[in-house]
């Protein structure tokens, strides 16, 4: 589970840098990934790796539940 997003699924990307005289190099993008201590429904706890962007529409999506 390296380097991917547990919920979302999201992973590395790649691409190049292209330079003014259009040489090409390799590169990755990495997710912005965060370790998260979730609470699964036998009381236990289980720690995953969450893209910092899916981790903000949980919270929101959290918050918005919690108001209503």
């Amino acid at each position: 589970m390296a380097r991917r997003c547990s919920v979302s699924g999201k992973g590395p990307l790649v691409g190049y840098n292209v330079s003014h005289a259009n040489n090409k190099t390799k590169k990755r993008q990495l997710p912005n990934l965060r370790s998260v201590k979730i609470t699964l429904e036998d009381g236990t706890t289980k720690r995953i790796k969450v893209a910092a962007s899916t981790l903000r529409t949980m919270r929101k999506i959290a918050a918005q539940t919690a108001a209503n």
